[in-house]
């Protein structure tokens, strides 16, 4: 039994937390979402509702809605205080006195302009940058998850308004400032160009004349989200928009499907995409929306969940685009699915990881970033971002690297940011590379300092009738505002009117 819960914390995670420390909760994802919902409603709610919401029949509901509020009551409960309260036909949670943090921080923010200082908004900011109750979708029914993809989107609201005010706070430093009006710019374009701010001086890049901030919001509104379950049991998130033959992307490091429409890497590339295809695209396992505590985290289960995906939305034939480490997963998965790819994309893609032609000095240089990854993943250190950044977009504004340090602590934690750098560094499917049968077009960056551009070559020497595209650009992902990011999406079309695919 707990002394006595003192707070709750619904961005990120469920946490409880008593006196002690963190309270230990239900191993159980309902037990566990159905406290959530009780408490982020904060209302009373009729026991038949909670049944359906969260357990299916032919089980026995009514019994599972007890276990799972017996074992709530262990965690939140104590002889002089009950927080759950239950009669026979309704169920609420008791908040009074607990420090909840979305609650408080939308209390403060309707208090007026002057209710959080300086620090708190900054807090607030970064905490709302958290998914809410992250890890707990799937665990009801449709509407449980209507209900958390609404709750989540009013946060997403409520963090640009904590940005808004961020820019303008008097006591904010010019450095400081400068960051949160790129991510204000990125929560809402719209609303950061026309409200006059202190910042007026900062320059905001300009996003691609042919999609336009509304045209992007239009896409994410569209976007329809869901989860599917690996043979391993994890968690992965997908997402499909647009109309017409599908496009399929692997998943790639440093994804998110929910914040990856306004960033100056993927934004313009998925909507030129959804123009006139259904683009299927998901979150890697570790980072995103899918489960960031897996078991397996290495090429086999990344190549497995793309094959989840696929046969989760029951498509047939279509291409595959491969990105980064994405183009070993196509690879793999098109060697053994021949029937059902019709052509591969593959940009700044390599077929073996570091570690199987690195010299001492790489490795040692690779090992002290992932030492610093550990450390410095999702911080403002410079020197993080000046080794990791900079090896991604080296050519990309000061506000883009901004922006991507930002995304960092979004995407994934330090401990799978480093797991991830080891698992890149074991792949291997140069073998697999003459099997391919379908048609390929090969790009990539002749300055990539990530993955140099012999890479590419290989890769496209290998594969029967690849075709190779070199591309005036020195970094590994191409930013949206570069003349190579034209090109790319210009060969990219070309390809596909080409094979008729």
């Amino acid at each position: 039994m707990n002394s006595g819960v003192s707070s709750i914390s619904v961005l990120g995670e469920l946490r409880v937390c008593d006196s002690a420390g963190e309270v230990a909760l239900p191993a159980s994802r309902k037990a566990r979402a159905l406290l959530a919902f009780l408490v982020t409603t904060d209302r009373p709610h009729r026991r038949e509702r909670l049944c359906e919401m969260f357990w299916d029949l032919p089980d026995d509901p009514k019994a599972a809605l007890r276990w799972a509020l017996s074992k709530l009551r262990k965690s939140v409960d104590t002889p002089d205080r009950v927080r759950i309260i239950a009669d026979r036909e309704r169920v609420r949670f008791d908040s009074d006195g607990l420090q909840i943090d979305l609650r408080d921080i939308r209390r403060q923010l309707r208090e007026g302009p002057d209710a959080l200082g300086l620090r708190a908004l900054e807090q607030a900011a970064d905490l709302l940058g958290s998914v809410v109750l992250d890890g707990l979708d799937g665990a009801g029914d449709d509407a449980f998850g209507s209900w958390l993809m609404a709750e989540r989107q009013d946060a997403a609201a409520d963090r640009t308004e904590v940005l808004r005010r961020l820019v303008n706070h008097p006591e904010a430093s010019r450095a400081a400032a400068e960051k949160w009006s790129r991510l204000w710019h990125a929560a809402d374009p719209d609303a950061a160009r026309a409200t006059p701010a202190r910042l007026a001086a900062v320059p905001v890049p300009e996003t691609a004349t042919e999609f336009p901030p509304e045209d992007r919001r239009a896409h994410l509104r569209e976007q329809q989200i869901g989860f599917c379950r690996s043979p391993d049991d994890a968690t992965i998130a997908y997402a499909a928009v647009g109309k017409g033959p599908p496009l399929v992307k692997a998943a790639n490091w440093l994804t998110h499907i929910e914040h990856d429409w306004n960033t100056p890497i993927w934004g313009a590339c998925f909507a030129d995409i959804a123009r006139d295809r259904t683009f299927v695209r998901y979150d890697e396992r570790g980072c995103g929306l899918s489960d960031w505590d897996v078991g397996a985290l290495d090429f086999d289960a990344f190549v497995t969940d793309l094959e989840t995906v696929v046969d989760k939305l029951g498509l047939g034939r279509f291409p595959l685009l491969g990105i980064s480490q994405g183009a070993a997963v196509c690879v793999e998965y098109a060697v053994r699915h021949p029937d059902r790819v019709l052509g591969l994309i593959l940009i700044g893609g390599y077929a073996s990881g570091w570690r199987h032609h690195a010299t001492a000095e790489e490795i040692a240089r690779r090992e002290a970033v992932r030492q610093l990854t550990t450390v410095g993943w999702g911080t403002e250190n410079p020197a993080y971002r000046h080794i990791f950044s900079q090896t991604f977009m080296p050519s990309a504004s000061p506000e883009d690297l901004l922006w991507f340090d930002e995304f960092q602590r979004l995407t994934t934690s330090a401990e799978n940011a480093a797991r991830f750098q080891d698992a890149f560094g074991e792949i291997d499917v140069r073998d697999r590379l003459r099997d391919i049968r379908a048609p390929t077009i090969v790009l990539h960056a002749l300055g990539d300092r990530r993955i140099p551009v012999e890479q590419g070559r290989f890769i496209a020497s290998e594969i029967p009738d690849a075709r190779f595209v070199p591309l005036d650009s020195d970094n590994h992902v191409l930013v949206e505002y570069e003349p190579a990011w034209t090109a790319c999406m210009g060969h990219i079309r070309s390809f596909l009117a080409d094979h008729g695919i």
